[in-house]
């Protein structure tokens, strides 16, 4: 199995020219001081050595080895305590975090690079360090002085772990029927009781302690609310002291992440402290899930980075076959000549590229959301709220697509397990499920966020990337004229949606995942008109050139997806609601 190799050169093209990292970082001076574009690349270029020479070579047997439960205890496969503590002492949990408690404090830009070079290295690895950074931000947003002061050194530093505890066995998506139960005590603590599953994170041995929050109910109370709970109770002077009453009940078996433990916790009168205000816990547990949605949706991109790789070495060195319109001869071709694997191998690459953009934009509206004032913030906000189901669902959903299309590239190659690439397949299909399923995600993005102001935020970003195109001198204008068209279909459509959705109630339920396919796919075609513009005058003429002929690629070939989505979003929901239940 190949090394993992960060893409940097696209990582720093798309910081300096696309997006002008240094004059936003610049604009904002909270963050002005604590990074320059030298110390980005800096930041990056250790970051693809860690990923390469530390994370993924214990990717591979991790998965062979899975984790353990014994004797109420989660043991990691051989060598992930070891890589765990050297990552966390390189300030790798904290790299965004308030500098205040021990953190890096550098921008979300500069951190969902990051992030994607680990989730290529190993998806199941960085899940650990992935709850914890979500943990402390939750903390941060929403905790008293007196606890953040407690924990969240603690938890930037990567001594301690974060995990979320939302799921029960009755209660999914759906949290209103949780059944676990916090007493309030006389010392302004809460008794917390009930039964977690699917808990990434729950239990393992990396750190001393795991500081789980907790979704839990207070007595005769319809709200919910969230309880930050350790596995080891602190004493007096903030140090490790005794058992809390938190225990893992049981591992799960799954089809992959194996060297991630998925735990069934038990609480059972385990001291909690409450975060945020009473009934008011989904509020302060959307901060963290929304940032576990962002990074989930970068382990769909760091699985398509990583399976272009795999896929694009194996086709240039297996031979099979002749090139398309020449003579047999004494050897094979390799065959990265046929055209099918040409396909597969653009698509993926095409996808992955605009993919980046996307999680960079995210991630730079993040920055504007966080350290912007006044009209710069509040479009921030409406922009992030848009994009963060978009980038959870669209790129884990192209991350899937990807890891079959590297599979296929490989043929009977790719079904076994010694070329890895089956571990990709197995590895990132859960990313369409978790932290919310794509439906959700979807229908929280047409519902919510399109509709749920009658279209105002999606026009205001559709109008601002318009204008934006019209200022790309160096690209085709019959491919901006494409994108403008589409944006302004796509504007219709929601408006129409939006006419609609009151007196046929499942509208939005039966046409969301078409709605926000059709914004990805136009989104990424916005982004190949930028990257394609901003490399026209890169010194690099073979960087210029492939950039184009990607950009070339995705207008004769993907962005036709667009159109096609539209027409099913504009089809409606007759096709789906009509059919009588008795039928399926």
């Amino acid at each position: 199995m190949n090394p993992y190799n960060a893409p940097l050169a696209d990582m720093q093209f798309l910081l300096e020219r696309v997006f002008n990292a240094p004059d936003t970082w610049a604009s904002l001076p909270a963050i002005a001081e604590a990074v320059d574009i030298d110390t980005a690349l800096a930041i990056l270029d250790e970051a693809g050595k860690i990923s390469r020479e530390l994370i993924h070579p214990i990717n591979r047997s991790g998965d062979e080895e899975g984790v353990t439960h014994e004797k109420g205890k989660v043991i990691t496969p051989t060598g992930f305590k070891a890589v765990y503590k050297e990552y966390a002492e390189g300030g790798w949990v904290g790299l965004c975090g308030d500098p205040e408690f021990g953190g890096m404090g550098m921008p979300k830009m500069l951190g969902v690079l990051v992030d994607e070079m680990a989730y290529s290295a190993s998806n199941a690895f960085t899940l650990y360090g992935s709850l914890t950074a979500g943990a402390a931000l939750c903390i941060h947003a929403h905790g008293s002085e007196e606890i953040k002061n407690t924990y969240l050194p603690h938890l930037y530093s990567g001594e301690w772990a974060g995990a979320m505890g939302m799921t029960e066995p009755q209660s999914g998506s759906d949290l209103r029927t949780i059944r676990t139960k916090a007493e309030p005590q006389n010392d302004g603590s809460y008794q917390i009781s009930g039964s977690k599953i699917f808990i990434t994170g729950g239990e393992h041995d990396l750190t001393d302690n795991i500081i789980h929050l907790v979704l839990a109910k207070l007595p005769d109370s319809k709200g919910i609310s969230l309880f930050l709970v350790p596995k080891v109770a602190l004493d007096n002077s903030g140090h490790l002291a005794e058992g809390n009453g938190v225990t893992v009940g049981s591992i799960e078996h799954k089809m992959g992440l194996k060297a991630s433990s998925t735990c069934v916790m038990n609480f059972d009168n385990a001291t909690g402290y409450l975060i945020g205000e009473p009934d008011r816990g989904l509020v302060c547990m959307f901060t963290m899930m929304n940032y576990e949605r962002l990074a989930i949706g970068i382990q769909g991109l760091g699985t398509s980075q990583a399976a272009y790789q795999m896929a694009s070495e194996y086709a240039k060195e297996r031979l099979q076959g002749v090139a398309a319109g020449t003579k047999p001869g004494p050897q094979s071709d390799p065959i990265i000549v046929h055209g099918d694997v040409r396909r597969m191998l653009l698509t993926i690459k095409t996808m992955t590229e605009a993919g980046r953009a996307l999680s960079m934009y995210t991630g730079q509206q993040l920055d504007f959301a966080k350290y912007g004032e006044g009209d710069i913030q509040a479009k921030a906000q409406q922009y992030v709220g848009l994009l963060t189901p978009v980038a959870k669902a669209f790129l884990s959903d192209r991350g899937l697509e990807a890891a079959i299309m590297g599979q296929q590239v490989f043929g009977g190659h790719g079904y076994i397990r010694e070329t890895g690439i089956e571990q990709l397949v197995r590895d990132t299909r859960i990313a369409q499920i978790y932290e919310g399923t794509n439906g959700i995600q979807a229908i929280d993005f047409l519902g919510r966020k399109v509709t749920g102001d009658n279209v105002a935020a999606l026009k205001r970003f559709v109008d601002e990337h318009k204008a934006n195109m019209e200022l790309m001198a160096h690209v085709s204008s019959s491919y901006k004229h494409k994108v403008i068209a589409l944006f302004d279909a796509l504007l219709a459509s929601a408006l129409q949606v939006n006419e609609n959705k009151l007196t046929h109630p499942a509208l939005v339920n039966a046409c969301a995942v078409d709605f926000l396919d059709a914004f990805g796919f136009i989104l990424y075609g916005y982004f190949w008109l930028a990257m394609a513009n901003a490399a026209d005058d890169h010194p690099d003429q073979q960087f210029k050139a492939q950039k184009q002929h990607l950009m070339q690629f995705y207008f004769d070939k993907l962005i036709a997806k667009a159109d096609y989505h539209l027409s099913q979003v504009n089809a409606g929901d007759s096709a789906i609601m009509d059919i009588p239940e008795v039928l399926f």
